[in-house]
């Protein structure tokens, strides 16, 4: 959540004015992320204050974006708490400022939790096992962008800025997760809208009545795409389940992910063997655009680019050690 496009507090004050929301009284550039330009908006609306975000999109173009906020529309509508957009007079979710495309939703209440313990991973996972089902009718469709046709694009554009040992993991990985996604296992892997980018920073924690702390919304959905569930909960435990430092999984996180999601939505036999080759592939996915947004960055005005590294070691972990629900 990069500034890449600037905007002045008239221009703000006039998109928001168009959206019945209240009068504007604050507007923040966020620095946290790195593909659109996000700002946090205060309006005071009958006396109330109220919180935004508002989004301009930078990658993303008019015809993609329905999916991302319709998406965040059915789900907010069927009780996830996501962000939900906000309309126009004509009911419109999607809006243009500076000849881009543009969102307003609501901010989310909390903090985000960067120290998990097993009971928030719980609540990830039961969390993201609703999502998934209340996604199950939802009618639009795109595929997951940041997928395996982008890796192979992505890759050889990394390579040249990469040592011959890192070109040649890349390579092996990418081998390999072609191979999967040609097996009839893979083909029969449960799918649907998946958010793909569940990391610790997009969801928030408020204090619980029993002191400890709750879930209360999942955000930042502009990598969502249908593909295997499996993914989503693979991205999951590469983020919240494991020793940052090293890269290594931390069980006891893992299996409260896993069993909570389970309780839920069951996972098949097949997801359960398949979910450390999907690790491994969520691993590679956040290794490559990491590379990508470090080797070649865009211009912006507050932009910090995530260390690459991080998600290598990840992925030599998981090749290192695979694991499966249920295992000690």
């Amino acid at each position: 959540m990069a500034v890449f496009t600037e905007i002045s507090r008239e221009e703000a004050h006039a998109f928001v004015a168009r959206l019945s929301v209240g009068d504007m009284t604050s507007l923040r550039g966020i620095q946290a992320g790195i593909e659109n330009s996000n700002f946090f908006v205060d309006t005071l609306d009958r006396g109330t204050t109220r919180h935004w975000v508002l989004t301009i999109f930078e990658r993303l173009t008019f015809e993609q974006l329905p999916f991302y906020l319709e998406l965040m529309r059915h789900l907010a509508l069927r009780g996830i708490p996501v962000p939900m957009p906000q309309s126009d007079a004509t009911g419109a979710i999607l809006h243009a400022l500076k000849g881009k495309p543009a969102a307003l939703v609501d901010r989310l209440p909390g903090g985000h939790q960067l120290a998990p313990d097993a009971d928030h991973c719980a609540q990830v996972g039961a969390m993201l096992a609703r999502m998934h089902l209340a996604g199950r009718d939802f009618e639009r469709h795109q595929p997951n962008l940041r997928g395996l046709s982008w890796w192979i694009e992505t890759i050889p554009l990394v390579q040249p800025h990469v040592s011959q040992a890192q070109r040649t993991l890349l390579r092996d990985e990418l081998s390999f997760q072609q191979a999967l996604a040609a097996s009839p296992a893979y083909a029969a892997l449960p799918r649907g809208p998946i958010h793909a980018d569940l990391f610790r920073d997009n969801v928030m924690f408020e204090p619980g009545d029993t002191g400890h702390e709750r879930l209360c919304g999942f955000f930042d959905f502009y990598f969502a795409g249908v593909d295997a569930f499996l993914f989503d909960i693979a991205v999951c435990l590469n983020d919240w389940c494991i020793d940052l430092a090293t890269g290594a999984l931390v069980e006891d996180r893992a299996q409260a992910f896993v069993a909570a999601y389970g309780v839920v939505r069951p996972l098949d036999g097949n997801e359960q063997r398949l979910l450390p080759a999907l690790m491994r592939g969520a691993a590679l996915r956040f290794w490559v655009s990491r590379l990508w947004d470090f080797h070649l960055p865009r211009e912006a005005a507050l932009l910090k680019p995530h260390d690459p590294t991080h998600f290598e070691r990840v992925l030599v972990a998981r090749i290192a050690a695979p694991w499966h629900p249920g295992a000690s």
